[in-house]
């Protein structure tokens, strides 16, 4: 019987290589030879097992995939058809994409964008289509280029960080980076970023509850006392994107941002997204995402490298996006 190479936590421990059968694949309706897989900080806890990111084990790691069909039960796929998937619970309640072979529900399948390479749908993976979720929120909120005002990303060097500084700044605002590794600053202004702030002045703040005006909007890739003194400091009826937790789930704010300057928190979710909803962020990334500054923003390593990985994305270690190449290694 053919074996597929997989990643696996077992919930004991850092995940582990193993080789698995078609008997162990999953139930779904349509089956994917997975070429690309891409590495996020959740991957990071999944594999290094310092997060309780799976709801039951074995459960194979990688929140994203993108590949080709070779065998479908659905009318909307065939084989040849070539895919991308991103969260719909890969790794947490539905086996993932580090593995060389992968089936899966037909109805959380987008088919690639004809602009976008199987490689690049994975360098833009969950965290560039989280990116994009949070610009649809800040411009449905009414951020519109022709406002006068910097626009902030948080830990703007990160996957998240990284592709939403280079929309951002392709759709014509400015944008100021925060970021506590100034190596990266030359890295970021060829993403577009025209203005930084050290991650540690965000963190620690002033300590009042209504600060200074600064931000027309923001994404806010971190949390905690960071996004509390992003909503102090953002400017009267601006907007802040939220969507990451790597700075603490708490909030450590007061209502006044909301009521006295009517500042809109909206909470960015890629996980669960609609497939309407997701269709559209990808085709949104696919005309406003520079393509030369996603593929400055993205290395590519072997499957073989991923453990690794994982334990440096933890540590802050990775710059923007990393592409697991699965079938190439």
């Amino acid at each position: 019987m053919a074996t597929h190479r997989a990643l696996v936590s077992h919930g004991d421990g850092p995940a582990r290589f193993e080789e698995l059968s078609e008997t162990d694949l999953p139930d779904g309706d349509v089956t994917v030879d997975v070429r690309y897989s891409s590495l996020n900080y959740k991957d990071g806890l999944a594999v290094t097992g310092k997060g309780k990111i799976a709801r039951r084990f074995p459960m194979v790691c990688g929140i994203d995939l993108a590949g080709t069909v070779s065998a479908s039960d659905s009318p909307q796929f065939e084989p040849g058809d070539e895919v991308v998937l991103t969260g719909c619970g890969l790794s947490e309640t539905h086996p993932g994409g580090y593995t060389e072979r992968q089936r899966v529900r037909s109805d959380w399948l987008v088919r690639k964008p004809e602009a976008l390479t199987q490689l690049r749908t994975m360098a833009i993976g969950t965290a560039g289509l989280t990116a994009m979720l949070c610009v649809l929120e800040l411009e449905e909120a009414g951020l519109s280029p022709d406002l006068d005002g910097e626009v902030l990303v948080t830990g703007a060097a990160g996957g998240v960080g990284s592709v939403a500084v280079a929309i951002l700044a392709n759709l014509g605002h400015r944008v100021t980076a925060a970021t506590g590794r100034p190596e990266a600053h030359d890295y970021l202004r060829r993403l577009g970023a025209s203005a930084f702030v050290d991650r540690e002045e965000l963190a620690e703040g002033s300590g009042r509850p209504l600060d200074k005006q600064r931000w027309l909007a923001a994404v806010d890739t971190v949390g905690g006392s960071t996004l509390a003194n992003v909503l102090a400091q953002t400017s009267y009826r601006g907007s802040v994107a939220a969507c990451g937790m790597a700075g603490g789930t708490d909030l450590p704010a007061s209502v006044m941002p909301f009521i006295l300057r009517g500042i809109g928190l909206h909470g960015v979710d890629s996980v669960q997204c609609p497939t309407a909803v997701r269709t559209k962020a990808w085709q949104r990334l696919e005309r406003d995402l520079p393509l030369e500054q996603l593929d400055e923003s993205t290395t590519v390593h072997s499957f073989d490298d991923v453990p690794r990985l994982a334990g440096e994305i933890l540590q802050g270690g990775t710059r923007g996006r990393v592409v697991v190449d699965i079938a190439g290694s």
